[in-house]
């Protein structure tokens, strides 16, 4: 009698493991995510990559494509044959070369400027008490939530009368000022990065006799290096993406001269109408998605190149300092 109740427990004891087993494996513990959660985490990211991917891949594919590839039904993922010169003409209509160099020069110095003014601002906010703090602070998100299009134009008269419409310096000068694209968020990010620094690091550097710039040159820079990355791919991106300000205070303003500042994205706008002006006189002049998509592939290829060579340190300071875009 007393061996077959001790089997009867070793049974349920058994049975027991076996579930609590298997709902472990299904639901996990504290320690781990079980089988379900991960499935439905798997299922959401495969999702929403579905959804990011699935426009550049179409783009991508299409950009190759011939015209009987567009108006064949049949074709979808894999073109019959790869058409390179769907990328010749977007080069020839976008005018590449020229285009390239005022995109970089309209983008990359400002940005640079931008980074260097915001990361002096974040370090002042972040390690001085001053009268008028809080004032400054206010006005600094003042800048941020005022939107663009409510200054435009006195900014367009300022920078008229300063003789700098048409020039880089329409972009240089308000990012060396601390007003460039969404300066504020680039001084958070440094705000958040100095802020993190060891009071006692800097008071044993002062201590040691160390001046301001040599504790901001030697203790807090060499700490903030990821806060430089995000910052310059962050305000890369918005100056590189920009088309509004850039038609009215570059591109508009040179109407008439032999070379007028652009960028890409400003160039792929006019895209069609720079098409029709190059091929004019030909017998077929009309433009076909593939040269459009591959045009489209262009603008974004150097941006993509510069995300997958920092991509790394970007996800890495981004967890540091829970920044979201």
């Amino acid at each position: 009698m007393q061996k077959n109740v001790l089997m009867r427990n070793s049974d349920e004891s058994v049975l027991k493991y076996r579930k609590s087993k298997i709902k472990r494996f299904l639901f996990g513990s504290y320690e781990n995510s079980g089988f379900l959660v991960k499935l439905a985490l798997y299922f959401v990211l495969i999702v929403i990559s579905y959804i990011y991917l699935f426009p550049l891949i179409t783009m991508l594919v299409t950009s190759f494509m011939s015209v009987d590839d567009l108006v064949n039904d049949s074709v979808h993922w894999i073109p019959t044959k790869l058409v390179l010169d769907n990328f010749k003409q977007a080069f020839e209509v976008m005018d590449f070369g020229n285009t390239i160099s005022d995109t970089l020069q309209l983008s990359v110095l400002p940005s640079l400027c931008q980074v260097v003014i915001c990361c002096f601002t974040g370090y002042a906010f972040s390690r001085y008490r001053f009268k008028g703090k809080a004032i400054c602070w206010g006005l600094l998100i003042l800048t941020f939530v005022l939107p663009s299009q409510a200054t435009m134009i006195p900014t367009y008269l300022i920078f008229n009368e300063m003789d700098i419409i048409g020039t880089v310096w329409a972009f240089v000068l308000p990012a060396v000022l601390g007003q460039g694209f969404k300066s504020t968020i680039i001084t958070l990010v440094f705000y958040l990065f100095f802020s993190q620094i060891s009071t006692s690091q800097i008071e044993a550097a002062s201590l040691d006799g160390c001046g301001h710039f040599k504790v901001f040159f030697y203790i807090a820079l060499p700490c903030v290096g990821a806060a430089f990355i995000i910052g310059f791919l962050f305000s890369l991106v918005w100056y590189w993406n920009e088309t509004y300000l850039t038609n009215m205070y570059i591109s508009n303003s040179n109407i008439g001269h032999d070379h007028s500042m652009t960028t890409l994205l400003v160039k792929l706008t006019q895209f069609e109408a720079a098409y029709k002006l190059l091929n004019e006189g030909e017998g077929d002049n009309t433009l076909n998605e593939a040269i459009r998509m591959a045009g489209t592939v262009i603008c974004i290829t150097p941006l993509l190149t510069v995300y997958f060579i920092l991509q790394k340190y970007f996800v890495q300071s981004v967890d540091m300092v829970g920044l979201k875009d």
